[in-house]
């Protein structure tokens, strides 16, 4: 059975074999430099194994010093990563959401403020997508995108429906008595190639080709818009602000569903607290959001 190894002596080699340097070792463990010595000495007796050479100038690491080195480092580095996240007696947690950049900005954004009120030991990191999300590869705890709710492998929960309707600046939309109109202007399309030809159809119009910019983010598409580049098709919902400040207008009620914003997560991963909080907490605001419209 292996001896126990005392943490101290494995730590002493770890600071020893990066910097090569019994000395540089004992200035980061703030020890001496024979105290330093003596612990890996200790460690090499107890493993029955040389980990140094003894070189006139520093030292040489060996093969099976070479081998130990990278696994005590990975696990010193997780331990010091989770004991940065105890802080005043609470332990933070971090939760990684991936968010579609039109949700993000467009709803999540004006109310981080309440979450992190209510919750202020999570640690909360959001990385914006264009609704093309892996959650196991990008080690996301949640992903918020658009569609039908239909993703392999994952547990979805509908946040929000977000219906199209025709977008644009106040210039445009002062053109724009009836739908037609539309057909001699600059349609924006996302990469959603059959949006409009939905939308025109909903208000009776025959769809015709379009061949305006293609946009990979409704944010920026909607942006354009907005400096009269063109005429966009989004969810209204999401860019409640610019309609109020009239930055951008809304000429016709008629909006077509082609989807709606899914909180989503692996089946196969395990709901931690911070995970709970943050579900929890973000439909209670979809709900509201819902009961309010």
């Amino acid at each position: 059975m292996r001896p126990h190894l005392p943490l101290n002596a494995l730590r002493a080699f770890e600071s020893s074999a990066r910097h090569l340097s019994f000395t540089r070792a004992a200035l980061e463990l703030n020890v001496t430099q024979a105290a330093v010595s003596q612990q890996v000495r200790m460690l090499e007796e107890r493993l029955g194994t040389t980990l140094f050479k003894r070189l006139p100038r520093g030292l040489g690491i060996t093969d099976e010093g070479r081998a130990l080195l990278p696994v005590l480092s990975d696990a010193f580095g997780r331990i010091e990563s989770v004991l940065k996240q105890f802080e005043g007696g609470h332990f933070h947690e971090v939760l990684t959401v991936g968010v579609v950049g039109t949700f993000a900005v467009g709803w999540l954004m004006p109310r981080l403020k309440s979450f992190r009120d209510a919750h202020p030991f999570v640690e909360l990191r959001l990385l914006t997508h264009n609704n093309l999300v892996d959650l196991a590869a990008e080690g996301l705890d949640f992903a918020i995108r658009f569609g039908e709710g239909i993703w392999p492998g994952t547990h979805n929960e509908l946040l929000l429906d977000a219906p199209l309707s025709v977008l644009c600046a106040s210039e445009i939309a002062r053109r724009l008595a009836t739908p037609g109109d539309l057909v001699k202007e600059t349609l924006l399309r996302s990469y959603r190639a059959d949006e409009w030809s939905l939308w025109l159809d909903a208000a009776g119009l025959e769809p015709w080709t379009i061949n305006g910019p293609v946009f990979d983010s409704s944010r920026l598409m909607v942006e354009a818009a907005m400096q009269a580049a063109g005429v966009a098709l989004a969810p209204p919902c999401m860019f409640g602000r610019e309609l109020q400040n009239g930055l951008l207008m809304r000429p016709f009620d008629t909006e077509v569903s082609t989807g709606s914003y899914w909180l989503t997560r692996l089946k196969s991963r395990h709901m931690a607290p911070a995970m709970e909080l943050f579900r929890d907490w973000i439909l209670a605001e979809a709900g509201g959001m819902r009961l309010a419209a």
